[in-house]
């Protein structure tokens, strides 16, 4: 299975604000440079992350975007599950499209939902927190000092 773009970035934003000093709010901008990515793209996971309740924005003079929860609490099984939206690995995982003649005799299909179902079961056992444990050498990756 891979993951798309969009699930990518996702992870990737709530990992950045993760690991940003407790309180410190950051903007879209920010994030897009840091990960060279489009602005436009992240503009809309973010909105996205906000409506599922995991970033919160603070609008204004010093405002920005921010955890809305502590990392702990931010299960990356559960963020996967929201932000992918095909979770189905062959034609036969679609009943309304499925051409399959083997579909009555297959046994692949219980094989391969297993398998999904274990990928999901191990995603469900980390949270942000567990990709953010070394902050410091993230924080040298992702905000990197001016030089003197």
């Amino acid at each position: 299975m891979r993951l798309t773009l969009y699930t990518d970035y996702s992870l990737r934003v709530l990992i950045f604000l993760g690991a940003k000093p407790d309180g410190e709010r950051s903007t879209v901008q920010e994030i897009s440079a840091a990960f060279r990515i489009s602005k436009n793209h992240l503009t809309k996971v973010v909105h996205e992350l906000g409506k599922a309740g995991y970033i919160e924005t603070v609008r204004g003079r010093g405002g920005g975007i921010q955890l809305k929860l502590p990392p702990d609490q931010i299960n990356i099984g559960m963020v996967v599950r929201k932000t992918e939206d095909d979770f189905q690995l062959v034609e036969c995982f679609n009943r309304e499209s499925n051409g399959c003649i083997l579909t009555p005799a297959c046994r692949l299909k219980g094989a391969l939902q297993e398998a999904l179902d274990a990928y999901l079961a191990v995603l469900d056992r980390y949270t942000i927190a567990d990709f953010i444990v070394n902050r410091d050498e993230i924080g040298l990756l992702l905000f990197p000092q001016p030089l003197p």
